[in-house]
């Protein structure tokens, strides 16, 4: 598999299970509030899940850089949905810069 298809299916896994898609909508609405446990839950699945694409095997540096999650950890941060010091954001951003680092460079 090139790396295309495997940025491909990273990047699919990560979209089946965003939170920014509809969540958010429902928060801006004032449908849901940003503390709401059922939003908690499926962010920290989110987490977990982003993490796993983040580790997939053959990614180079310039797929990771198109998977780097800083730009929807924002959204969710600007929401109030979390925290900076949140430990999944630190997680998130610990296994990004590790893949980022063992990755080749292309």
């Amino acid at each position: 598999m090139d790396v295309e298809e495997l940025f491909q299916r990273a990047m699919n896994t990560i979209a089946q299970s965003d939170p920014i898609i509809k969540l958010l909508q429902q928060v801006r609405m004032g449908k849901m509030k940003p503390e709401d446990a059922g939003l908690r839950v499926v962010v920290e699945a989110w987490f977990g899940t982003y993490e796993k694409a983040l580790k997939t095997e053959g990614l180079t540096q310039g797929a990771l850089r198109r998977l780097d999650p800083a730009p929807r950890v924002a959204v969710l941060l600007d929401a109030g949905v979390l925290q900076a010091d949140h430990p999944s954001v630190h997680g998130l951003e610990m296994a990004f810069s590790q893949a980022f680092s063992q990755a080749p460079v292309e």
